[in-house]
């Protein structure tokens, strides 16, 4: 009956008993509904037995229809009951998650983004779905969390627990951290061929033919600049929809700030994802494109790429309709009157203007160390991520 590995679900009626972090668990199904019951017990041979005992009377119920769903705690054993030499009860054994979570997201919420704020909603939502509540149920929760919720979704929950419980077991609010470890059990798989599709610059040619695009089209040419800013510069799209004419000067671009949807709105946050600020210092080709959308006598606090309507720039909006549509426009070939076929440009979601940005520069020559300062992240990050190497260049005579 005891199964210390097995992960394999029991058979209606049939009782195994799991080791979980070195706790004993009774695993079931009922009703088509999996149980997972904490017993209390830690995993020795002396405690396994009493845990039999207890799967047998899970067993014998199911048998004579006396089993209560809603009435578990008859098979939970005592853990001070359990050991030959009786060691006190911790009286935060007990102790719900969410009591948990919500103590830690007090102490680390001051001073956090907005998007950390919201993160930590999410996952006290997934905390409160789950129907196991106790930090000893961790392999429960671990468990359900895989089987209702998307492996990259259980990882990041996973970790955030376990976070939250090395805080409380510093704290000396629980014991032990059973959720240690738990995130790194789960494994994430890429889809074939996703590597390449998260890294796909545009050639310059397509560059500019997308640039050349929104300037000739009667809906979208206010976007224009946006992009050329965008493919010029490499920044996020949430550093430029929250640039101010105040932090262009001269030669100069400093962001400063983001634009980040809270869950609700568009809100202006401090600070990028990596630093407090960054400067970019304008080439030619850059100055010409804020020189010819300056304003005169521009108010310095106002958007320089503001929204038709002198807002925000809505980042999913202008992804659905605006890039879209144009994208769409160019998907295919063209017969040139010279009789050249112009191939028709592959859809690629808008973030790939940074790394066409950051691959142009790699095709320059252009050494990481000062792209990464250029587009805010680290020299090893360009290597590995932004700057996809470029297939047309040829092996050099060796």
């Amino acid at each position: 009956m005891y199964s210390p590995k097995s992960h394999k679900k029991a058979r209606t009626g049939s009782v195994q008993i799991r080791s979980s972090n070195n706790r004993l668990q009774l695993v079931f199904s009922f009703c088509g509904k999996r149980h997972f019951v904490s017993t209390g017990l830690g995993d020795s041979p002396f405690n396994r037995k009493q845990a039999q005992d207890k799967a047998l009377e899970v067993e014998r119920d199911i048998a004579y229809g006396e089993f209560d769903p809603n009435n578990l705690d008859k098979y939970k054993a005592l853990a001070a009951l359990t050991t030959v030499d009786p060691t006190p009860t911790n009286s935060n054994e007990g102790l719900e998650l969410p009591e948990i979570w919500n103590r830690y997201r007090e102490v680390r919420s001051p001073g956090k983004s907005v998007s950390t704020i919201r993160m930590y909603g999410w996952v006290a939502n997934h905390i409160s779905r789950c129907p196991y509540k106790l930090h000893t149920e961790a392999q429960a929760i671990f468990d359900w969390l895989v089987a209702n919720v998307p492996a990259d979704s259980t990882k990041r929950v996973l970790t955030q627990l376990s976070a939250s419980c090395t805080w409380a077991k510093k704290k000396e609010l629980i014991d032990a951290n059973l959720f240690q470890g738990m995130a790194a059990e789960i494994k994430l798989e890429k889809p074939e061929g996703e590597e390449e599709e998260e890294i796909y610059p545009f050639t310059k040619e397509e560059r500019d033919r997308i640039i050349a695009a929104f300037q000739a089209n009667r809906y979208y040419q206010g976007y224009a600049p946006l992009v050329e800013f965008l493919f010029f510069t490499g920044c996020r799209p949430c550093e430029a929809l929250a640039l101010q004419w105040k932090n262009v000067k001269q030669q100069v671009i400093t962001f400063r700030r983001v634009l980040v949807y809270d869950g609700n709105k568009l809100v202006i946050q401090a600070g990028l994802k990596t630093q407090a600020l960054r400067k970019f210092f304008m080439n030619a080709q850059l100055a010409e494109i804020i020189a010819a959308i300056k304003p005169e006598n521009c108010d310095p606090e106002s958007l320089v790429f503001p929204s038709p309507k002198g807002k925000f720039i809505d980042w999913s909006n202008f992804t659905t309709r605006a890039w879209a549509k144009i994208l769409a426009s160019l998907s295919q070939d063209t017969v040139l009157p010279n009789g050249e076929i112009l191939a028709g440009i592959e859809y690629r979601n808008p973030y790939q203007m940074r790394h066409t940005f950051c691959s142009l520069c790699r095709e320059g020559d252009i050494a990481s160390i000062q792209l990464a300062k250029w587009v805010g992240n680290s020299a090893e990050i360009i290597d590995r991520v932004y700057a996809k190497p470029v297939d047309r260049i040829s092996v050099p005579i060796l």
